[in-house]
């Protein structure tokens, strides 16, 4: 693909987050949706009407089209992996929706195919490019809080009984998951981008108030490989709507909590030599534009970059991985009530 080519891009499954993907590659110059994919095809009228894309009911049909560059895979997450494998068999790259997959099995199967096709793949995690989460993120690689000794991850939600209603696979342990697969991951995945690879975990979950088959309330510890502890909370169970997303880490030179009810500004920050004039500086930068340019966006923008410099995407596979095996280990050990051990010597 030449530089400065427009790619074509093709969606499979319209549900309800296809419509961030098709407005982000509406958004972009260098980007057109051509194709969507999806067994009802009422649900691809949008597509058709808006964008003009071409609809199939078939996915190996749509696949026969040449043209196809990238093709987001936006189905329910128990679908992800045979997807992925044939889409990357047939040499598209692929933007996959969280979670990258149900299971450490397919997850190394999406993983595998995409190297095996020599595709690129990028897993949507789209808070890491949120404004307060990018300059979270400097202030820690820069070392500004020195050895961290500890953080804690909360996601107090509201998803009521309409949510987990609107389709039979919503909160089904085999293709949607809990409060942790489903909401909370996104948080995870900025947890382990900001502390490092998790070693040990201790979790307990329940379900509490809705009528599903996964968790909707869940709490749980980390030991990182650094040393450092982490806490999580994450619940759908909250009255009557969301409540707060947040994230504080505690640093022998500074505390920072990036919160709100979305995680989207500087709660909190204080650090040793920062003076008050840059500390409210970069607050107000922060709240000056807080969502920035939309996550899915920047992760569509990259995965076109990426093709164009033949590099990996800012978000990888082994990125999505990393979330979903520590989803998976506080699974484990609430279903086995101890603590469950990550990484090549464990689990």
């Amino acid at each position: 693909m030449k530089e400065g080519k427009e790619m074509n891009f093709a969606i499979v499954g319209c549900g309800f987050i296809s419509k961030k993907h098709a407005e982000a590659i509406k958004n972009l110059a260098n980007a057109k949706l051509v194709a969507v994919c999806d067994k009802v095809e009422s649900a691809m009228d949008p597509y058709v009407a808006q964008h003009g894309a071409k609809p199939y009911t078939e996915l190996s049909e749509m696949l026969e089209d040449n043209s196809i560059d990238v093709v987001c895979i936006c189905t329910p997450s128990g679908l992800h992996a045979a997807l992925a494998e044939q889409i990357a068999a047939a040499k598209k790259h692929i933007v996959l929706e969280k979670p990258i997959a149900m299971t450490i099995e397919e997850t190394n199967r999406i993983i595998n195919a995409s190297k095996k096709y020599s595709i690129k793949l990028a897993v949507v995690h789209p808070n890491r490019f949120r404004p307060v989460v990018q300059e979270l993120r400097k202030i820690i690689e820069k070392g500004l809080l020195g050895k961290i000794s500890h953080a804690t991850c909360i996601v107090n939600w509201n998803r009521n009984q309409e949510y987990y209603d609107q389709a039979p696979w919503r909160g089904t342990k085999e293709h949607d998951g809990g409060v942790l697969m489903n909401q909370a991951i996104h948080n995870l995945d900025l947890l382990l981008w900001f502390m490092g690879k998790p070693e040990e975990v201790y979790s307990m979950e329940a379900t509490r108030l809705r009528n599903m088959e996964a968790e909707d309330v869940s709490t749980g510890v980390i030991r990182f490989e650094n040393g450092a502890l982490g806490t999580v909370q994450a619940a759908t169970t909250v009255y009557p709507k969301n409540f707060e997303e947040s994230i504080t880490i505690f640093g022998e030179k500074g505390t920072v909590k990036i919160g709100g009810m979305n995680a989207l500004y500087f709660e909190h920050l204080d650090i040793k030599g920062l003076s008050e004039e840059e500390t409210r500086d970069l607050k107000l930068s922060v709240k000056a534009d807080p969502w920035g340019i939309p996550g899915h966006q920047c992760i569509i923008e990259d995965m076109i970059k990426a093709i164009e410099e033949d590099r990996q995407p800012a978000v990888t596979g082994d990125d999505g991985k990393q979330a979903l095996e520590l989803v998976v280990a506080f699974y484990k050990s609430a279903e086995k009530n101890q603590p469950i051990k990550i990484g090549n010597k464990g689990e």
